[in-house]
Parts: C-alpha cells; sequence; structure tokens
C-alpha cells in the first residue's frame, strides 16, 4: 500500500515536471532539477529579488534617517540645555557672560562630525573618538581660533599618515594601517590644549580676543600657548611621516649627529625639519584667519601677523625637542633579523640609541608642554605693541 501511494504520488509529481514550482524560484534548489528554472532563467524571479532587494535599500535609508533624526535631535536639545545652564549661572552670578545656543550648538555638532568621519576614515579608533569629542568640544566653546587650529592639525596629520602607506610599512616595525590613534594619542596630543582652553574660560570666558599683550596678557599668553602645543605636535607629525619618505639622505642622530638608520628616534633630516616649520605655519595660519573673521577690534589692537611666524617657530622647535628626547630617553636599536629599527630592547636588537625610559606618547606629552610653557614668554618680548 505504502509503496504503491509512493508510485502514485511519483507519477502525478512527474506529469506537472514541466511546470515551474513556487518553491524553486524562492529556495533557488530547482535549478539543477530536470524541468526546473534558476531564478536567472524565470522573469518572474528576477523580478521578486529585484523587488526584495530594493525593499531591503528601502528600509536601510529609512532607519539611517530616522537615526540621524534622533542624534541631530538629541544633540540640539543638549545644546539647548547648556545655554540654559550658562544664562542661569549669569544670571546667578551676575559677573559671568552667557553662551549663545548658536555657540553651544556649533561646539556640539560640529565636533561630533569631525569625529564621526574619522572613524570612518579609521583615521581615529572608538576610544580615540570619545577622547577627540571632549577636546573638541572644550576648544571650540572656548575659542573658534582654537578649534581651527585643533582642525588643521587633525586633518593635516590624518592625511600624511596615510600618504605613502606602503613606503613607510617597509621602513616603520610598529606601523599601523590607516594610522588609528586611540585615545592615549589624543590624550598626549590634545590634554595641554585642553587644559589651556579650560583656563582661557576661566580668565576671560568664552570667545575669540586679539593677541595683545599690553591690554590682555594673561589671556595672550594662554592663547599663544596653546597655539604652541598644537603647533609643536603638528611639526612632530609632519617631521615624522615627510622626512622619512621624501629625505635622499639617511637621518642623523640630533645628540651626536652620526648617521642612523630611518626611523631611529631622535633622527633628523633637512627634509624633516622643513616639513615641521611648514606644519606649525599652517597651524598658525589656520589661528590667523580665523582671527580675521571673529574678531571685531583689530584695528584697535596689536597687529596679529605674527602668529603665523610664532605657529611656525613652534613646529619647528617642537620637532627638536621631540627629537632630543627621542634620542636621549627613547631606546632605539635595530633588528638584526628583519633589518627595522624597534623601539624596545629585544635579543636580535643592536642598540643605537637612547634608554627605554619614555615611550613615543610620553615624548609628545613632555615637548608640547615644554614648548607651551616657553616660547609664549619669549614671544612677549618680540611681540609688536600696538
Amino acid at each position: 500500500m505504502r509503496a504503491s501511494g509512493g508510485g502514485a504520488a511519483g507519477r502525478a509529481l512527474g506529469s506537472r515536471g514541466s511546470q515551474p514550482r513556487a518553491r524553486g524560484w524562492l529556495s533557488g534548489r530547482d535549478h539543477a532539477r530536470p524541468g526546473g528554472q534558476s531564478p536567472e532563467t524565470c522573469p518572474g524571479a528576477r523580478v521578486l529579488f529585484s523587488m526584495t532587494d530594493l525593499d531591503d535599500n528601502i528600509c536601510e535609508r529609512y532607519v539611517k534617517m530616522i537615526t540621524n533624526i534622533v542624534i541631530l535631535s538629541l544633540i540640539i536639545c543638549i545644546s539647548l540645555a547648556f545655554w540654559i545652564m550658562s544664562m542661569t549661572a549669569s544670571t546667578y552670578y551676575g559677573n559671568l557672560r552667557p553662551i549663545s545656543p548658536w555657540r553651544w550648538l556649533f561646539s556640539v555638532v560640529v565636533p561630533v562630525l569631525i569625529v564621526s568621519n574619522g572613524i570612518k576614515k579609521k583615521s581615529l579608533d572608538h576610544s580615540g573618538a570619545l577622547g577627540g569629542l571632549v577636546v573638541g568640544f572644550i576648544l571650540t566653546i572656548a575659542n573658534y581660533s582654537f578649534f581651527t587650529s585643533l582642525l588643521m592639525f587633525f586633518l593635516s596629520s590624518s592625511k600624511l599618515t596615510k600618504w605613502k602607506g606602503e613606503t613607510k610599512k617597509r621602513l616603520d616595525s610598529e606601523y599601523k594601517e590607516g594610522g588609528q590613534r586611540n585615545w592615549v594619542q589624543v590624550f598626549c596630543n590634545g590634554a595641554v590644549p585642553t587644559e589651556l582652553a579650560l583656563l582661557f574660560m576661566i580668565e576671560n570666558g568664552p570667545g575669540e580676543i586679539p593677541i595683545d599683550f599690553s591690554k590682555q596678557y594673561t589671556a595672550s599668553w594662554m592663547c599663544l600657548s596653546l597655539l604652541a602645543a598644537l603647533a609643536c605636535s603638528a611639526g612632530d607629525t609632519w617631521a615624522s611621516e615627510v622626512g622619512p619618505v621624501l629625505s635622499k639622505s639617511p637621518p642623523r642622530l640630533i645628540t651626536t649627529w652620526k648617521k642612523v638608520p630611518v626611523g631611529t628616534n631622535g633622527g633628523v633630516t633637512m627634509v624633516g625639519l622643513a616639513s615641521s616649520l611648514l606644519g606649525g605655519t599652517f597651524v598658525g595660519l589656520a589661528y590667523f584667519l580665523t582671527q580675521l573673521i571673529f574678531v571685531n577690534d583689530l584695528d584697535l589692537s596689536a597687529p596679529q601677523w605674527p602668529i603665523i611666524a610664532f605657529g611656525g617657530i613652534a613646529g619647528l622647535l617642537g620637532s627638536i625637542v621631540d627629537s632630543y628626547l627621542g634620542a636621549t630617553m627613547q631606546f632605539s636599536g635595530l633588528d638584526e633579523t628583519t633589518g627595522m629599527v624597534v623601539n624596545s630592547p629585544t635579543n636580535e636588537a643592536k642598540h643605537i640609541s637612547g634608554k627605554p625610559i619614555l615611550d613615543n606618547n610620553a615624548v609628545n606629552l613632555f615637548s608640547s608642554v615644554l614648548i607651551a610653557l616657553l616660547l609664549p614668554t619669549v614671544a612677549w618680548g618680540f611681540w609688536p605693541r600696538e
């Protein structure tokens, strides 16, 4: 009975073998069976699959749109909350200037957009993005000139880090694909500017001011100190990213002036030093142009053009200080198995220079602190008066 039933069923199915089955269109399993048609050969299946893909794309775009709307709404609410808090504080204390809602909004939205783009292009990892948000928000709310200087440093450094990546991979044993920065690197490059921005707001309140030592010594000193820290970081990055690639001659150790392998901490080239000067100048130029746009009483203040030269000098001196610290307090050794310079002592590494006291991030932090403390005081003696 069961055998005959199976045969009858088989004959019944066989009589319909020339007809395509709906299950085959969806599963794609009948294209190898006699009489079955694949989705590629069946017009109805192609329409069904294309409609499904179209629905998925529409749904995905809709979700993204709703997500963006929700995020934007939250940012606006946060900005308004900050504005209400500043208005309340100014009313209660009486001597505080309230911050406009547009400044709050700009200070929240723009860093979020920049950090999101940094994550997308793999310039920042998630911890670095969080640190970048904090640094970007504080510098932007304090002074737009601080923000543009930070932006110039971040964008130029990110571009140069990815530039000639294949060449750098052959030269640097610790090369990281895409040059992603984590929170430690963001802290070492952004901690000093962030602290100075907070001190500037305590001293002067948020807003843009002309650099004029005769009228606002403390606030002007803090502005130049912050610019020096950012220009120092930019100069060091430009030197380390451009010098090893474009220099035709081997680097020389800054302490002894002996030739050393490419990648040695403390090794300098003329191309690298020129790049550090150019990197600091670009940061100073960004600060200067922002001053021209947002400061109203420039005609009553001291000339602002020295800001550009100050940035260039800070970039150059910052690179030199960084190289000296790297040559003395950072280990460099030549790994004889790979032929590359390493930053930690190993059995295979032949010592070149330095002691394993600091790592690269600590060297960057100390360089930034020294330049930020020394250069503004020197600039005060040479800054033109009104």
